[in-house]
């Protein structure tokens, strides 16, 4: 039943206790009702329930004046959903606090989901839990409009247009917590086979302080659940063995700055599952989300037979804090955990490489057995010849379709042989072979990122790091785990006709069991189309092909509004692995600038965006180092257009930036070049669209798929330039003309929401608010 059916004619408040019995007169008065106010936004409705506070008048007067707060503070949520055949049902426990001397009763605001019915509403009296009906909406919407009036309170603005349930509640003791309970259901949407489901945890920020919030999620569905997917908290997914069920929980802490939560995930039977998320404005690129996932039930003999060469240095300073035997332990688990059918070989290396065999043995008992002796046998001692071992380990591999990792940890620099970082990147390229991907581990902070991040990736892997800190046993086994069990490998993706544009990963990577891919990119098309996606890689050396009938890249959808900070976030990352690794250029820096600048993504040339008290700052040898090989610079990414193929349709997008910092130091090793390389890492793999916490809110702050800063007291639009000429209305706060331009345009109330005084563009017209006259 849709939310409109549950208030169509008045009813009398009726007030119940389980189990029944007599309620004393005026110990609690239950009023609510269900506000809907239209709008073109309404499925994408965010806000958090909210009691707005008032002296109740009635009751004796506490000794002090009391000052109200403009919303209740939230201590706790708890949410508790079951989502079956697309139908969510949703339990939310709220519990408000009152930390003033009165009693006081409230009025209860509510965002209920476009095609959401409420079930049940109850309020905790002490131990009583009382619940009751609905009344009129044309009651609750006149008492929304008169308190929005009436407190002149920004912040109230991010509950206009939205489908508000409300509530009067009363009494609400001084010093005492009030818990609240609400049930809902509602029919999820499913757009591309994608279903999505949302709960508002985010909007009411600008009013209400949120504490903890914990939620578990249970789906059950037909077929298997592929692609659960949220890029708003970080999930923990634990599935059922048929795979046709799976809870998700998520946890977070008081403090934190709430974001709506938002879960999508895939129902399908189909040896890869795919979802596509997209999002768009009339006129401009779209962004596209795109997860692809293996089934869980592979059988042994699908599994791709893969070649493996593990490259361990073993210097002496190996023999530090550990190293050596931690290194030991993760390559012992690696060639134990090989399958009968691989093929690997073991290399060490300090002044010069030493072979476990001449060539790729196979991972049979007696090959692994081999394998084991060998490592066993490893001892630490001579210096570091990067170049020797690398070259010998590239040599290892044939010219075969199988899947070829080479995996080479290391502590140190270059210092015996080649010890050139520009020339040992050279001879890795020239000697590198089909299909090969190289996978780095630099242990400790005495290594050169410059070297090991462009090693990786120009060779089709991942570069990643040990701080002192970390386990690095526990982190490279888990790697390992990871990459045995190839079920799709040299993937290629044909976007039926529809033009990509940046989209990362720039290099598609293998699939392996329990992995998902993520690619998140900008589309632009002429018309509305509904594709067929082709997906095309090989297993067990077969070319295999799968096809994603009708799926949608629109022109014009608010929904996913998550997405073009997203695929901005990624697309810094990868500009700051190239100015690390190939020296800084203007052009990169000024789109890092404009990028930052326009989605608050914390850089360091957009410092002025973080808090004083981090570790962020001009100097790029902070958290987020810059640096160079040897003087050598890389291009702009300039991407050629292919049709129907990822690829590139353009250039970079361009934003309004402030006045940025510039780096003034180039560095490549030490503690802050591996954190910097890590962040950057960490940008480009991103899978949510979390703010950053180390963003000043006090300067900057994100709404929806803006970024407002704070310019002589007026929250601006980071897209606003005053040169651009746009049409423009000029409004005053809380005035008629302020409101109606609400009800014209709902969306406008969650940037309104950011104060009396704001400068927004929306759909290409600039809004000005100017604060109330006196």
């Amino acid at each position: 039943m849709a939310a409109t059916a549950v208030a169509l004619a008045p009813k009398p408040c009726v007030l119940t206790e389980e189990p029944i019995m007599l309620i004393r007169a005026r110990i609690t008065q239950l009023l609510f009702g269900l506000l809907l106010i239209t709008g073109a936004l309404l499925t994408s409705a965010r806000a958090q329930g909210v009691i707005v506070p008032g002296i109740c008048d009635d009751c004796p007067r506490p000794p002090r004046p009391v000052q109200l707060p403009r919303s209740l503070p939230i201590k706790s949520i708890k949410l508790d959903t079951k989502i079956a055949a697309q139908v969510a049902t949703t339990h939310v426990e709220q519990i408000f606090r009152n930390d003033t001397d009165a009693v006081l009763e409230g009025t209860y605001f509510f965002p209920v989901p476009e095609t959401a019915s409420v079930a049940e509403f109850a309020i905790w009296d002490g131990n009583r839990r009382l619940v009751g009906e609905v009344r009129s909406r044309e009651e609750a919407r006149r008492i929304y409009d008169e308190i929005v009036r009436r407190q002149r309170d920004p912040g109230l603005l991010e509950y206009a247009g939205k489908n508000l349930f409300q509530a009067r509640i009363f009494p609400i003791p001084p010093h005492s917590d009030k818990k609240l309970e609400l049930t809902y259901t509602q029919v999820l949407r499913a757009e591309s086979g994608t279903v999505a489901y949302r709960y508002p945890l985010g909007t009411g920020h600008n009013l209400v302080e949120i504490g903890t919030v914990s939620g578990r999620v249970e789906i059950e569905g037909k077929d298997s659940l592929r692609n659960i997917y949220s890029p708003s908290h970080a999930i923990d997914v634990n599935r059922t063995r048929e795979s046709t069920r799976a809870n998700i929980s998520f946890e977070s802490a008081a403090g934190r700055e709430p974001q709506d939560f938002q879960l999508f995930y895939t129902i399908s039977n189909e040896d890869f599952g795919l979802s596509l998320l997209t999002h768009r404005e009339p006129g401009k690129d779209g962004y596209f989300l795109l997860m692809i996932s293996p089934k869980d039930n592979f059988n042994e003999t699908e599994y791709a037979a893969k070649d493996v060469v593990f490259v361990l240095d073993t210097s002496g300073s190996m023999a530090e804090e550990g190293k050596m035997e931690k290194a030991r332990a993760a390559l012992l688990f690696g060639v134990k955990t090989l399958r009968p059918d691989d093929r690997f070989n073991v290399i060490s290396f300090a002044g010069e490489e030493h072979l476990m065999a001449n060539g790729l043995i196979a991972a049979n008992d007696l090959g692994r057995t081999r394998g084991v002796e060998f490592v066993q046998g490893l001892r630490p001692s001579g210096g570091t010849n990067i170049n020797d071992a690398l070259l010998a380990a590239l040599k290892q591999f044939d010219s075969s379709d199988r899947p070829k990792l080479l995996v080479f940890l290391t502590d140190g620099l270059p210092t015996v042989g080649e010890t050139n970082v520009a020339r040992i990147v050279e001879n890795a390229r020239n000697a590198h072979g089909r299909g090969v991907r190289l996978f780095t581990f630099g242990v400790g902070y005495d290594v050169n990122t410059a070297l090991l991040d462009k090693l990786a990736s120009e060779n089709g892997g991942v570069p990643d790091y040990v701080e002192p800190k970390e386990d690095l046993e526990v982190k490279v086994s888990s790697f390992f785990a990871k990459v045995n069990y190839p079920v799709l490998t040299d993937l290629e993706l044909d976007l039926g006709g529809v033009e990509s544009d940046l989209v990362y990963p720039r290099e598609l990577p293998d699939l392996f069991r329990g992995t998902q891919i993520t690619l998140i990119g900008r589309y632009r098309n002429a018309s509305e189309q509904h594709v067929r996606l082709r997906l095309t890689g090989k297993t067990n050396e077969q070319t295999r092909s799968f096809n994603y009938d009708n799926l949608s890249f629109p022109l014009d959808t608010d929904a996913n509004d998550f997405l073009p900070r997203l695929w901005a976030t990624r697309r810094v990352g990868w500009l700051m692995e190239q100015i690390r690794t190939n020296g800084e250029q203007k052009e990169l820096v000024d789109e890092i600038t404009d990028l930052g600048t326009r989605y608050g993504i914390v850089t360091p040339y957009t410092s002025y965006l973080a808090l004083e008290q981090t570790a962020v700052t001009r100097d790029v040898n902070g958290a987020f180092a810059a640096g160079a090989v040897n003087g050598r610079r890389a291009p702009a990414d300039q991407p050629t257009a292919r049709r129907g193929v990822l690829g590139g349709i353009g250039g970079a997008g361009a934003g309004a930036p402030l006045p940025k910092a510039a780096a003034e130091t180039v560095t490549v090793t030490g503690e802050s070049a591996v954190r910097a390389s890590k962040d950057a890492r960490t940008k480009q793999e991103s899978l949510r669209a979390e703010d950053d916490e180390r963003m000043n809110v006090n300067v900057a702050r994100k709404v929806a798929d803006k970024t407002f800063y704070l310019r002589d007291g007026v929250w601006t639009d980071a897209e606003f330039k005053a040169d651009a000429h746009l049409p423009e209305t000029t409004l005053s706060f809380g005035t008629d003309a302020y409101f109606d331009a609400l009800k014209r345009e709902p969306k406008l109330a969650d940037f309104f929401a950011l104060g009396e005084r704001v400068v927004v563009v929306y759909k290409g017209h600039v809004y000005r608010v100017n604060a109330a006259t006196k």
